[in-house]
């Protein structure tokens, strides 16, 4: 069923109109330490000559946000698929404005199959720094779309509204840390206690986690002997533009 505060029929569907603006994508790698392979790419919106997120979500009002939610999607397969992306493609999406999961998903089912990008390298996170109206209602979409063979994520974990109440409604694959615990973590006993039992409960709910925003040694050492492997962050490697990295890209040290 969907959410009693969305409509109910395909109006959206029919009735969208095209975006009176361009975007495109940059993509950050999402890496894995400890066998040194590129885990996934983020797809991060752009202008489209590379200009910042926020010269396009600033055009972005209201009525157009299932619009451009679900060009958004299309677009990222599309380039990924163009740029033969072997990694998981991980794509932002916005709860607040799906109305009904398995409807809204078939677009995007489309765009794989006519991009021929596998579904189950395919990533749905929730975007960073959106408020979450209802959490009960992101659970069913990511249940939705985790039944239809994608792999989810909880984005920005730890930073309030995606936090214990919403794994308690659903167990993604993945939770990705708020940048706020990850930064400075070597310096901070806190935050690594705070870390340690969020990587122990994630391990005992079958649950990757992802240290995002690592930006020093020091952090990916610590966040290393946490038990982390997946990270991101401009330690390693920093958005590129319409293109994808490779192994050979990136900064592992040591």
């Amino acid at each position: 069923m969907p959410s009693p505060n969305r409509p109910a029929g395909c109006a959206l569907c029919r009735n969208a109109e095209p975006l009176p603006f361009e975007f495109s994508y940059a993509f950050q790698p999402i890496v894995d330490t400890r066998e040194r392979r590129i885990f996934a790419h983020e797809a991060l919106v752009r202008g489209p000559a590379g200009e910042s997120a926020h010269l396009v979500l600033s055009q972005v009002v209201a009525e157009q946000q299932y619009a451009f939610d679900q060009a958004c999607r299309e677009k990222a397969i599309r380039i990924a698929a163009s740029l033969q992306m072997q990694s998981h493609l991980s794509i932002n999406f916005l709860p607040n404005a799906i109305y009904r999961p398995e409807v809204c998903i078939r677009s995007t089912l489309e765009a794989a199959r006519r991009y021929g990008f596998p579904i189950e390298r395919i990533i749905f996170e929730t975007v960073e720094g959106e408020k979450i109206d209802d959490g009960r209602w992101l659970a069913e979409i990511l249940t939705e779309y985790k039944r239809i063979g994608f792999k989810t994520a909880i984005d920005d974990f730890g930073a309030g509204f995606a936090g214990l109440n919403l794994l308690a409604d659903f167990q993604p694959d993945i939770v990705k840390l708020d940048m706020a615990l990850v930064q400075g973590i070597d310096r901070s006993p806190s935050r690594c206690a705070i870390v340690a039992g969020v990587v122990a409960m994630c391990r005992q709910l079958s649950i990757e986690v992802i240290a995002e925003g690592v930006e020093t040694a020091d952090e990916a050492r610590c966040l290393s002997d946490l038990g982390i492997t997946l990270m991101q962050g401009y330690w390693f490697a920093r958005p590129r533009f319409e293109a994808a990295a490779s192994e050979a890209d990136i900064a592992w040290g040591g």
